[in-house]
């Protein structure tokens, strides 16, 4: 049974995550109030997944510092401010190959971006909690599980190429993107919390050329109901032109270098007027956080003219040419 690691110096909201998790997984949580606590922790039970809240005291700060963000001190805030990153990235130094998540919330944008760039695997906004925690949580621990089995496997692959054609079904996402992640691991162009990382970016990129681009979902539409969203969604696969439209993804990826093309055959748009992700006013939004995670976790990230086509590029790290 994976084990999942939660913090978060708030009792009411480290319960509400504790108890998504419970109430909708096989998952064995364990939750502790401090940065502190949190180190202890991990040398006690190894999880498999942190989860953790970027607005705490940092790691060697009293847990007495009031968390009023309207009485505290400059000193007090620039603690709380820092404490969530300063456990990113110590996690991260001492586990490099362990997914950390962060939830983020109104006043702690520049962090989540410093955390991403810390090595977190990804993010989820507080006020999205209750639709975005549990998938989130799965799918990263299905990206861990995929990297182990896969390892072994393709351990002598030096290269790979592959070009897919897809229609505009979701069920295809999960196994090329595992499939791509087997690449990724058995060619070693980057350590095991990178390949999730990338990964993830990966899953973004598809998802946003199958929805928007193919299907012409709207971001508006998708921060919207959920279950609308999931009814629209199904009933645009099965009408004309949606239905049609394919998918054209194009990997290449070697010891040095990964190249991921994904283009759709959609109207496209505009690639100029496309939001800042870091921007405080979009990262809380949904619809932002697919591109903050492919322009964080890829060395380069090109939208064609038309904005039916994105390059990605992840290229081996200092170390690794280094080696």
């Amino acid at each position: 049974m994976p084990k999942v690691l939660v913090i978060d110096d708030t009792a009411v909201d480290r319960h509400l995550v504790a108890g998504l998790l419970e109430r909708s997984t096989a998952l064995e949580v364990q939750s502790v109030a401090s940065a502190r606590e949190a180190l202890a922790a991990l040398e006690a039970m190894l999880p498999d997944l942190v989860i953790t809240d970027l607005m705490m005291p940092g790691i060697d700060a009293s847990a007495q510092v009031s968390r009023s963000r309207t009485k505290a001190t400059s000193a007090d805030r620039e603690v709380f401010e820092s404490g969530g990153l300063q456990l990113v990235e110590a996690v991260t130094t001492k586990y490099p190959s362990l997914p950390v998540i962060v939830v983020t919330s109104a006043g702690t944008e520049q962090a989540a971006v410093d955390s991403l760039a810390a090595g977190a695997t990804t993010y989820i906004p507080k006020a999205h909690l209750a639709q975005q925690l549990v998938p989130t949580v799965l799918d990263v621990l299905a990206r861990v599980a995929d990297g182990v089995a896969h390892k072994k496997l393709l351990a002598c692959l030096r290269e790979g190429a592959l070009l897919f054609e897809l229609s505009s079904d979701p069920e295809l996402i999960p196994p090329l993107i595992s499939y791509a992640q087997s690449l990724l691991t058995s060619v070693g162009l980057c350590d095991d919390s990178s390949v999730i990382r990338v990964s993830i970016a990966l899953e973004e990129a598809i998802r946003n050329a199958m929805f928007h681009g193919n299907l012409e979902l709207t971001s508006e539409q998708r921060e919207g109901d959920p279950v609308e969203y999931q009814e629209l969604l199904a009933l645009r696969s099965c009408m004309e032109p949606f239905r049609s439209r394919r998918l054209h993804l194009s990997f290449r990826v070697s010891i040095e270098q990964a190249t991921f093309v994904i283009r759709d055959e959609g109207p496209g748009f505009d690639p100029r007027k496309l939001p800042d992700p870091t921007d405080p006013a979009n990262i809380e939004k949904v619809s932002g956080r697919g591109l903050l995670l492919m322009r964080t976790f890829m060395d380069e990230v090109h939208f064609n003219a038309t904005g039916n086509e994105v390059t990605m590029i992840k290229r081996a790290s200092v170390s690794r040419e280094g080696a």
